[in-house]
């Protein structure tokens, strides 16, 4: 091992093409992660596994960027607000409520639902309608809310496979030039009426409200136009949307790669020092301790521990440092075995210094750009031992990790339904994030290590 001082080491590591790379593409992960944790509320990651939150999003849609790849534009998974216009007449109030979509798509939507919370008193009357691209305008339903003397808040739903809406559109069924009795209500009305073809172009649903003597509230009201592409990632049989899962996963990621490689590297450097230091029966016993504890199969303790302790994410990077060590712990106490015959070394003892402060002020300082090195080394075993614990099920289920969402890919089957956005994401993370601290643990181990270099 060569003693280079901090400008050496910097200047060194700054011609190694490929440190500079893992610094770039660890600086965009950090950057990610940042920009994840402050923009992304954590609720979010917390209700992954709770699924009245993704309700509203499509199952298994593909990313919305596709699109701009293929000949034949997928239908785009849309949750439509709307433009509010009130009204007053003879004391009968109207809220008028406009959502417009511009469907410029190859494909018809898989349905549509009118989502609305409204607070209100005596009778209540709603119409929905749309309005075509080619100026028809096509009455769904009218219905009257419950009526109330008191002022209540309301929630429905009103979805597209309503059995009334299709009913009054097959009053209008002689516009069309072909037979829509067996055909859904997106496919009618989306359809141009020459041929069941998708007519494109501006859409507009109008939803109105009717209050008599008292003025009603809309506070909350949208549409949700099933497509089958949403996101930037898509979204998974759980209707989640991969891509807030892929964004919490890379914080979650480095948190546990770092975690695990700077305790790991801490106790076994402190470890193999200590021994090397004290040397004869102490290094013995310790080496020995060290040999059983390496030779131990990591990964089926692992496996052990987290089915009958617990699962907690927490806990795994306590047992992964456990077993990450050992391998650190024999390198550090034969660098520390030539060290400590040094002329220094040997006249802080003639000193009479403490062990301890020849240990922490003499030798581990020498061995600091080694420790460095073997952090950046550490960090994608520790993720990918993660990741693999996740994969097979032993995971913390409720951090959206991206061993996890592999997880749940191989459940739900998704390699055999051929859903690869919800496997090549999370499996290129993991490789691209492995591989920048690789990068990164080689350059420094060149430059700490002269032999190594070509």
């Amino acid at each position: 091992m060569s003693s280079l001082s901090t400008d050496e080491i910097r200047h060194e590591f700054g011609k190694s093409l490929l440190g500079i790379t893992g610094i770039i593409i660890i600086s965009s992960l950090v950057m990610v992660s940042v920009i994840t944790v402050i923009t992304i509320p954590a609720s979010t990651f917390q209700e992954w596994n709770n699924p009245e939150k993704w309700l509203d999003y499509p199952k298994t849609s593909i990313p919305i960027w596709v699109n701009y790849f293929t000949m034949e534009k997928t239908p785009e998974h849309k949750i439509i607000v709307p433009n509010v216009i009130q009204s007053n007449s003879d004391n009968v109030y109207l809220i008028s409520q406009q959502f417009f979509v511009n469907f410029e798509y190859d494909d018809f939507p898989s349905d549509f639902v009118y989502e609305f919370e409204t607070k209100y008193s005596n009778s209540h009357l709603v119409s929905v309608n749309l309005v075509r691209p080619d100026g028809i305008e096509v009455h769904l339903l009218t219905t009257m809310l419950p009526f109330s003397e008191n002022e209540t808040v309301y929630k429905q739903r009103i979805f597209s496979t309503d059995a009334m809406i299709k009913k009054n559109i097959m009053m209008k069924s002689d516009i069309f030039a072909f037979d829509i009795s067996k055909m859904t209500v997106s496919d009618i009305v989306f359809s141009d009426l020459s041929e069941n073809k998708v007519l494109k172009g501006n859409y507009a649903f109008v939803v109105n409200m009717y209050e008599v003597d008292s003025k009603s509230e809309v506070v909350n009201s949208r549409i949700i136009l099933g497509g089958k592409a949403f996101g930037l990632m898509g979204t998974d049989e759980l209707r989640r949307d991969l891509a807030i899962g892929l964004l919490w996963g890379t914080p979650l990621a480095l948190f546990i790669g770092v975690s695990v490689a700077i305790g790991s590297v801490i106790v076994g450097l402190v470890y193999g020092v200590y021994s090397g230091y004290k040397g004869k029966k102490t290094d013995e016993a310790m080496m020995r301790f060290n040999d059983v504890i390496y030779a131990l199969p990591a990964l089926p303790f692992l496996i052990i521990l987290a089915v009958t302790i617990s699962n907690s994410i927490f806990l795994m990077i306590g047992f992964l440092m456990i077993f990450s060590w050992v391998g650190i712990a024999k390198i550090s106490r034969s660098m520390s075995l030539q060290i400590k015959t040094r002329q220094y070394v040997e006249a802080a003892k003639i000193m009479g210094q403490k062990d301890s402060k020849i240990i922490f002020k003499h030798i581990i300082p020498q061995l600091l750009p080694y420790a460095f090195a073997s952090i950046a080394i550490s960090v994608p075993a520790a993720i990918t031992t993660e990741a693999g614990l996740s994969f097979l099920g032993l995971g913390d289920p409720t951090f959206p990790t991206w061993g996890q969402i592999l997880h749940d890919a191989n459940t739900y089957g998704a390699a055999a339904q051929g859903l690869w956005w919800w496997i090549i994401p999370p499996g290129l993370l993991i490789a691209i994030t492995g591989l920048a601290f690789v990068f990164i643990g080689n350059a420094l181990d060149a430059i700490v290590n002269p032999k190594l270099k070509r």
